[in-house]
């Protein structure tokens, strides 16, 4: 697994826990994975298990350390350690931006991976690769060591968590990384008069998955495909939707160390305890009434993407709603002052908290009864995973994963875990919460749709099984 992130070593999104969950699966089912990230700052090694590299990149050569380190049986985690590339304040880039060097950071990185695989001489079965930041690995390996007695010919699968980050740069960036003009090439790398590290992912690599059914899809299409719809119908009967899963032992409310009480399907009235406890870490009211009022949750990017301009919109009729909202998360300032100012206007009602807290994202998904996911569009998405491991119903837009694994309450009557509405607009999304809170008031149907979503395996275990399948295919 060649990824750019993978908890509890460095996290911005779902990928690092795509990166760390998808692997113990895989070692419960008896395979070896070793998995290679970058060491960003903050991260602590040992350093009794270093091995030194160079590696040549066109005209620049550059030193890397790589630091082994055994996390369980059968997974081993390999940090890329070059210092002047890696030891910064954000993985990626600041609040001012992206850092420019990111394309000799990452090509640094992927060619390193495969450096590392070299000198260990031991040939794996696959490589999987993720994202654009290690979308260089599988153009690397054909281009450079296709007849490697290691890593050439080992097939690749690339992933695309969000086909909107694509690493895209300027086309003479491809010597400054030593690659020939020859992959500036619509069939190989070129895009548009760039170059784009994901289309080298998706072009040079054998298979390529994402993260739901719906999503493999939609961004065949140009309302999702961003520009890549054509490069993806292409490679169309080698493009997988395989859903993620969730880590269901951190993601547990029996035993989740951030939450004060237990509960499961069979014991929900202790749930209440939990909303009580959520409510007294954000410094709202705790009385009768307003651990009676139903409690929306939020914890999210607050993006475009994530469905903030659609929120936006409808925020004035949102907060008329009889409910408490406790919202979290972290993103565009215009979006941060709105959370803001509708806590400042409303103190009794609405908490919004700015940055992430994992004590406070879990307790969210235990004490609100109802979570909201309008997102313009969605991979795959793990809050509502979360929410239906903990019976809070979520309310969602019908895109990508969320379609795939919420049931709407009227759609599959008897068997719905939740809300969607489909129209990308403010009285869908009103609507939506509308019927879920309609619904509320009628404690026995709510338990039902509860313990609905609670019943569902989200494990990763049925996931891992189809990634299984996709790498014996190849």
């Amino acid at each position: 697994m060649v990824t750019p992130e993978a908890h509890p070593f460095a996290k911005t999104g779902g990928l690092a826990e795509v990166a760390a969950a998808l692997p113990d699966a895989l070692a419960r089912l008896g395979h070896s994975v070793t998995v290679v990230i970058p060491r960003y700052r903050g991260i602590s090694v040992d350093g009794s298990n270093a091995l030194e590299l160079t590696i040549e990149l066109g005209p620049r050569r550059q030193a890397v350390t790589v630091h082994e380190h055994t996390v369980r049986d059968n997974i081993v985690v390999a940090l890329i350690d070059v210092p002047e590339l890696f030891d910064r304040e954000g993985l990626y880039g600041t609040a001012a931006g992206d850092y420019p060097d990111n394309p000799w950071r990452f090509a640094v990185f992927s060619r390193a991976a495969l450096e590392y695989i070299r000198v260990r001489g031991r040939r794996p079965s696959v490589i999987h690769a993720h994202d654009w930041q290690a979308g260089l690995v599988p153009v690397y390996q054909k281009m450079h060591l296709s007849n490697d007695p290691v890593v050439g010919g080992v097939p690749v699968v690339f992933t695309i968590h969000n086909l909107a980050f694509q690493g895209m740069f300027p086309s003479d960036t491809l010597p400054q990384i030593g690659l020939g003009w020859e992959v500036l090439n619509m069939q190989a790398m070129e895009h548009w008069g760039q170059i784009s590290y994901l289309k080298g992912g998706i072009n040079f690599s054998e298979k390529i998955t994402t993260v739901s059914p719906t999503y493999a899809k939609e961004i065949l299409r140009p309302e999702l495909g961003f520009g890549f719809d054509g490069v993806l119908a292409r490679r169309g009967t080698d493009l997988v939707g395989i859903l993620n899963g969730i880590d269901t032992g951190r993601w547990n409310p029996e035993h989740d160390q951030f939450v004060p009480v237990a509960f499961d399907a069979e014991s929900l009235d202790a749930k209440r305890d939990a909303k009580r406890a959520l409510l007294e870490a954000v410094g709202l009211p705790r009385d009768e009434n307003t651990t009676r009022r139903p409690l929306i949750g939020l914890v999210s990017r607050l993006t475009d993407q994530k469905g903030f301009d659609l929120f936006a919109a409808a925020a004035e009729p949102l907060m008329n709603l009889d409910a408490t909202w406790v919202m979290l998360g972290s993103g565009e300032r215009a979006y941060e002052a709105l959370l803001q100012a509708l806590a400042s206007r409303f103190p009794a009602r609405v908490s919004a908290t700015v940055g992430f807290d994992e004590r406070l994202a879990h307790l969210i998904e235990a004490g609100a009864d109802i979570f909201l996911m309008p997102s313009r569009f969605e991979p795959c998405g793990l809050n509502q995973l979360y929410s239906l491991r903990y019976g809070t119903v979520p309310v969602v837009r019908a895109t990508g994963g969320l379609e795939d694994t919420v049931l709407d309450v009227d759609e599959a009557p008897g068997r719905g875990t939740g809300f969607k509405f489909l129209e990308y607009a403010p009285w869908a999304l009103q609507g939506a919460l509308e019927r879920a809170l309609a619904t509320f008031e009628h404690p026995a149907a709510w338990r039902k749709i509860q313990q609905a979503g609670m019943r569902r395996d989200s494990s990763w275990d049925a996931s891992a099984r189809e990634y299984v399948k996709v790498y014996r295919a190849i």
